[in-house]
């Protein structure tokens, strides 16, 4: 349990924070998401920052995206806009709408969230900037965690968020940063530019987050920021037809990371489903089942110690209790997933 260990062992850095006043921009790409700015924007507009802009670029919504933006322009003198225009013969890609609020950056340091994404504290930039004052550092991993709601689908998600979270947060601290969630991430313009944008992959149209880390990440510019007050909560999906469809888009870009990503990944999830698979033929043969018992709750117990602080942390200490259904569904899900991907030819990002 070694990534797990990483992550409940991990300690951030004590510099005063009064000391933090990098220039930042907030960079938000929206599409038809006219309630959730309404909601959620000014928590961000209004955190508790010497300096910054926040840049909502409005990607052809047909909403009344354009007239809240207005408003809001109105109230805040740190909001930029910029807008994309519907074009008739196809519609633009997240890359497209993420580098065009990067070229109209005013500032080095970025940071990125999503329009039905909510700070929890007014001090999330001050904590996600402070690890620039590292001058390694050009990437910093954040953390958003998914809103706790009735149901058995909530509970399945939140928990993939958390597995997906102790993956990327635990290989960037054994040296193999390979991912982040643009719900809560950051890194310096100078990096987009030095390493082409989006250009080696500009034709997946996901992956403006994890690509990205994945191909320009280091053992030594990533920085890691998964204080409470650092996170931002997101809405999760409420259909299992709109999750499936996210995750769907999610491998599409998995399946370019580095070989050796994938062949780590690849073997965590066939290790644990091939766990999972050997008990059900056990149970169906019969075969040892005192022995299949004794060995799925070992199993069971050896996860409960090393997720216990790790869950506190990353805000999904409920899900402890349900770690029983909660896991073989969540490979048994993926396992599903990836084998439907490998027939899925087209995704779009809305």
């Amino acid at each position: 349990m070694l990534v797990q260990k990483k992550i409940n062992t991990y300690q951030p850095n004590n510099q005063d924070l009064s000391e933090v006043n990098f220039p930042l921009s907030v960079i938000i790409c929206a599409r038809n998401e006219a309630k959730n700015l309404a909601q959620y924007l000014p928590f961000i507009l209004t955190q508790k920052y010497p300096d910054f802009e926040v840049i909502v670029v409005n990607d052809c919504s047909s909403d009344d995206s354009e007239d809240i933006l207005r408003t809001f322009q109105n109230q805040y003198p740190n909001l930029k806009v910029v807008k994309i225009e519907e074009h008739p013969r196809y519609k633009t890609a997240k890359k497209f709408a993420v580098t065009l609020g990067i070229k109209a950056a005013s500032h080095e340091i970025l940071i990125f969230t999503d329009a039905d994404c909510k700070p929890v504290s007014e001090n999330w930039l001050t904590l996600m900037a402070s690890n620039y004052a590292n001058p390694a550092v050009e990437i910093v991993l954040g953390y958003s965690p998914y809103q706790p709601k009735a149901g058995f689908l909530n509970k399945l998600i939140r928990y993939e968020t958390f597995q997906t979270a102790i993956n990327y947060f635990s290989f960037a601290l054994n040296g193999m940063p390979y991912m982040g969630v643009g719900r809560n991430l950051s890194y310096k313009k100078s990096l987009f530019f030095k390493g082409k944008g989006f250009a080696a992959h500009m034709h997946i149209p996901s992956g403006d987050d994890d690509l990205f880390v994945n191909q320009n990440a280091t053992p030594d510019n990533v920085g890691l920021e998964i204080r409470p007050d650092a996170q931002v909560w997101s809405d999760p999906k409420s259909t299992w037809m709109s999750y499936w469809k996210q995750k769907l888009r999610h491998l599409g870009a998995g399946k370019v990371y580095k070989k050796q990503h994938q062949i780590n990944l690849g073997l965590q999830a066939a290790s644990s489903f091939a766990f999972y698979l050997l008990l059900v033929v056990c149970l169906i043969l019969k075969i040892e089942l005192i022995a299949v018992g004794i060995l799925f709750l070992l199993r069971l117990i050896a996860q409960f110690f090393a997720y216990y602080k790790a869950m506190d942390t990353l805000r999904t200490k409920e899900l402890r209790w349900l770690l029983l259904f909660l896991d073989p569904f969540h490979y048994i899900y993926l396992t599903v997933l990836t084998v439907a991907g490998l027939f899925r030819k087209k995704t779009t990002w809305k």
